[in-house]
């Protein structure tokens, strides 16, 4: 990599940059929330002409990297145009774009992409990048949509399915507080289970399920170690947990989700429901491996 070194810390921001509207948008989001947190923004740009060398010309390799480093120095003076505080550091790599973030992210970091890239075709609701670095996540992952703005709900919302989204719930929790806003707590039951089959896809284990039990759990901690943030908890039944988080999104300036997958799906962090908020979600989305340091301890 190209770029100034700097020691890994647990709240740099990395953001991925290729010119695209979206990544623009993704740029400004992850600015702001560098400066709520105090940390290092990093600009990273894949010149991903590792993979091109043998029908490249060295010139053509030489003027790919000289493009990159030009728009990684005018995004760089745009960023602190609007925010003089924040240290901002620019990674060129030539490599592709998921391994240059994930380097730059090392192990605590929070990535952040756009909605769409310059690549893939028109009808790919998510960028290639953002689905391989969601989908292989081992940091928080931010997904934006919307406009690099808060939409000025003012809550911060995190979806609980059980006990062991704490740590979900915990990074919510910091994210509100840092906002100054409320954390809502969101468990969505599928109306369409029975409890039989409820208490057949967790194994039996229905009672540790159990939505008011589970809701308690989470929002007693949070409350506890959270004393000074609003905390509302809510449950809701619906065919369609996807459906119903992406409604709950329209009144969230963020939607914290805990990564999981169905066996053999697309990664170790996206299943079905995640891929879907992602998808569709009208606020940007923050995706926390269920294992990993961005997750956070359940005990």
């Amino acid at each position: 990599m190209d770029g100034t070194a700097s020691r890994p810390g647990p709240s740099r921001v990395v953001v991925g940059v290729d010119g695209s509207p979206s990544a623009r948008t993704a740029v400004m989001w992850a600015a702001a929330e560098a400066a709520l947190r105090g940390s290092t923004l990093f600009l990273v740009h894949a010149a991903d002409t590792d993979t091109q060398t043998p029908v490249l010309s060295q010139a053509e390799i030489v003027r790919i990297r000289q493009a990159g480093r030009e728009l990684l120095d005018r995004t760089a003076e745009a960023v602190t145009a609007r925010h003089p505080e924040l240290t901002v550091v620019t990674e060129l790599t030539d490599g592709g774009a998921p391994d240059g973030l994930r380097t730059a992210a090392a192990l605590t970091g929070t990535i952040v992409v756009g909605h769409r890239g310059l690549g893939g075709f028109s009808s790919l609701l998510l960028g290639s990048v953002g689905l391989e670095v969601a989908a292989g996540a081992t940091t928080p992952v931010v997904v934006v949509r919307g406009t690099a703005e808060p939409a000025g709900a003012g809550a911060v919302l995190a979806a609980v399915r059980d006990e062991a989204d704490l740590g979900c719930a915990r990074v919510a929790a910091r994210e509100a507080l840092l906002r100054k806003a409320p954390l809502r707590l969101l468990h969505i039951g599928n109306a369409g289970l029975s409890a039989r089959s409820r208490a057949a896809r967790n194994g039996g284990d229905e009672i540790a399920r159990d939505p008011v039990r589970v809701m308690s759990t989470v929002s007693d901690r949070v409350r506890e170690e959270f004393p000074d943030l609003t905390v509302h908890t809510e449950g809701q039944r619906g065919r369609s947990v996807p459906g119903a988080l992406v409604d709950a999104s329209h009144h969230a300036d963020l939607l914290v989700i805990g990564g999981r997958r169905s066996p053999g799906y697309l990664g170790p962090t996206l299943g079905r429901t995640t891929l879907s908020v992602l998808q569709h979600a009208h606020c940007p989305v923050e995706l926390i491996p269920r294992q990993g340091a961005g997750h956070g301890s359940t005990s």
